[in-house]
């Protein structure tokens, strides 16, 4: 085992190379007496705030995204002298089994974000770019983990940012293309959300900024389909397949539209049908 604390209190023992799972075992027994790797998607955890074993913190700082490894962690580094009666009695050396998932480095942009709007404007372009790029990343983390809620909260964080900063003229395209991103994921997240009114708000955002984006095109169709404003998202679809003639997600989207505006005339046809049944077949002024 490698001696990662430099004073053997923390060994580590790398199973595979590749959020956290961990499984902590006590000395001769095989059930785990903590354990996150029953959730079905396992918590994200921030280094220095949700982690209270010094040995694991040491343990994933030294891990790589994927990695599975075994710990052995000295009672310094785990639960002390005392231990944590009565699961874990004093003294104790503890094994870990933890699997890094994933990670995202996230402190410069937590760090930045919490100063005011003053103190952001004294940083260079670059530094806004990056901290709105990894508030992004970190979106597309929990919509990959379907917590859209989330996602769009830090798509949010990231567009506000790029809102407010204004750049030299020769710059400018940089922040539009970061806001480009930032809007289509938006719209998307808000389709996932079932709120296609504003799915189509932030389509429409970025449709200003590149109007033959196919993308954008492509999901304010979608929006205005869910809305069964069949007119708009053929215009959208058809513009969106006018730009990638190919693209199997757009030609699909128009064959349900298709389908839909089908269905909505078959149903308005046979709601007519009944309305004019019922006057040929209803009394008439004089009849007793």
């Amino acid at each position: 085992m490698q001696d990662i604390s430099g004073d053997q209190g923390v060994l580590k023992d790398v199973i595979r190379e590749g959020a956290v799972k961990y499984s902590g075992y006590l000395e001769h027994m095989d059930k785990p007496f903590d354990s996150n790797c029953f959730r079905k998607t396992p918590r994200l955890m921030k280094l220095g705030v949700d982690i209270t074993l010094w040995g694991m913190e040491l343990g994933l700082l030294s891990m790589r995204r994927g990695e599975l490894a075994r710990f052995l962690f000295k009672p310094t580094y785990a639960y002390g002298t005392l231990g944590c009666p009565p699961l874990i009695p004093p003294n104790t050396t503890v094994l870990f089994e933890i699997e890094l998932l994933d990670f995202l480095d996230s402190a410069e942009s937590d760090k930045f974000c919490a100063l005011s709007a003053e103190q952001q404007d004294q940083f260079p372009l670059q530094k806004v770019l990056k901290v709105a790029a990894t508030e992004r990343e970190f979106g597309n983390y929990l919509f990959r983990q379907n917590r859209f809620y989330d996602a769009k909260v830090r798509y949010k964080r990231a567009l506000l940012l790029l809102r407010r900063r204004s750049a030299p003229p020769e710059e400018q395209h940089l922040v539009e293309a970061a806001k480009l991103l930032v809007l289509l994921n938006l719209s998307f997240t808000y389709l996932k959300l079932e709120q296609p009114t504003r799915a189509l708000h932030y389509g429409e955002q970025a449709l200003i900024i590149d109007q033959k984006n196919a993308k954008a095109l492509f999901r304010c169709g979608q929006a205005c389909l869910l809305m069964t404003e069949y007119q708009k998202a053929r215009d959208f679809l058809v513009r969106a397949q006018k730009e990638q003639p190919f693209n199997h997600d757009i030609n699909n989207e128009l064959k349900k539209l298709a389908s839909y505006y089908r269905d909505y005339t078959d149903k308005e046809k046979e709601m007519c049908h009944r309305m004019f049944a019922f006057c040929d077949n209803g009394p008439t002024v004089g009849e007793k």
